[in-house]
């Protein structure tokens, strides 16, 4: 079994394959994969012409984030020890891969790692997606070090550590192959977005550690395949987020997130009305509904019977919204 499996998915992502792709070339060691989800653009052709070392797995249809990983990965089950899961859209400094898999391996009890995600439009500042390392509040509302909400910080060098947190950003992730395949992956019913905050919380609750390297740097342009301020993600980022909770709490744990979350989301959508926004209103509307009908087939996530203990939520936050708008706290060290 090899070490390591650089992944990439990618639909209609000719540019970013251009812009991005000779970086991850120049600065990996390990196998460069890229899974096409059915592009009709020159993605095929820019591969096969441009990156001829990189090994390509088609295909026969967009399946979205997800399953697009999880059918591509099936693929190279029992290949490789780890993969590291990378999005299109992301430049990659020297000796990330090797630092990423090394430390992995001297910490076996940790099924998956993220490193700093700085903003490729802006180097000097995080990235939304990951940033310094993720958490969820109380209520599974996602943030991070260097992102609160929609605040980003400047790199100074704050969050150079190495912490454990509650998840890691599909951005860029190294996760153990095996973990993933015994968890069966990213959900495929999300489709796109909340998918490696789901799986990193089975895998909390399979006793796995997530770890945070602040050592390693990445650069990700981020909205390359979704736009961030999309009705469409927004009616993602709701419906997923319920899906989730209720896949990883307790009965009663979820019904009192979800009396508040309902409430502050149905809120939203009436401002989002007010604002003259009603494609952002029908977006949340939406969202609880097809989750209510997705809740009818959903299975709560029973962990693999094993001698490790549930390994705990990290972040200490019990509404991060309201610590950022009511009470105006803007970043990490302020919570």
């Amino acid at each position: 079994m090899k070490s390591c499996a650089i992944v990439i998915l990618n639909y209609n992502g000719e540019e970013m394959l251009k812009t991005f792709l000779p970086s991850v070339c120049a600065h990996s060691k390990f196998d460069i994969w890229v899974i096409d989800n059915a592009s009709t653009d020159q993605s095929l052709e820019v591969l096969a012409t441009d990156f001829p070392q990189v090994k390509c797995l088609q295909q026969v249809a967009n399946l979205g984030f997800a399953a697009g990983y999880n059918e591509g990965l099936q693929e190279l089950k029992d290949q490789y020890q780890y993969y590291i899961l990378l999005n299109s859209d992301v430049e990659v400094t020297e000796g990330w891969d090797l630092d990423l898999i090394n430390w992995m391996d001297k910490h076996p009890e940790y099924a998956a790692a993220q490193p700093k995600i700085l903003s490729y439009p802006d180097k000097a500042q995080f990235d939304y997606a990951g940033a310094g390392g993720g958490f969820l509040d109380a209520y599974g509302y996602p943030y991070c070090r260097g992102r609160i909400w929609d605040h980003l910080e400047k790199d100074q060098g704050q969050y150079n550590d190495s912490i454990d947190v509650d998840w890691a950003s599909g951005a860029c992730m190294v996760v153990k192959s095996s973990v993933f395949h015994e968890l069966s992956g990213f959900d495929p019913s999300f489709f796109a977005h909340m998918e490696e905050i789901d799986l990193c919380w089975r895998m909390r609750r399979s006793g796995w550690k997530i770890a945070y390297l602040g050592q390693v740097s990445v650069f990700h342009l981020g909205g390359g395949t979704l736009d961030r301020s999309s009705p469409r993600k927004l009616y993602l980022n709701v419906r997923n987020s319920l899906s989730m909770i209720y896949k990883n709490e307790s009965v009663w744990a979820f019904r009192r997130i979800f009396l508040v979350k309902s409430m502050l989301e149905h809120l939203a959508a009436m401002n989002y009305v007010k604002d003259g926004k009603k494609a952002y209103s029908d977006a949340i509307l939406n969202a609880y509904r097809d989750f209510r009908m997705q809740k009818k087939s959903m299975s709560k996530f029973v962990p693999v019977e094993n001698d490790k203990p549930e390994v705990p939520r990290q972040g200490k936050v019990t509404l991060v919204f309201w610590d950022w708008r009511v009470r105006g706290k803007k970043t990490f060290g302020q919570l």
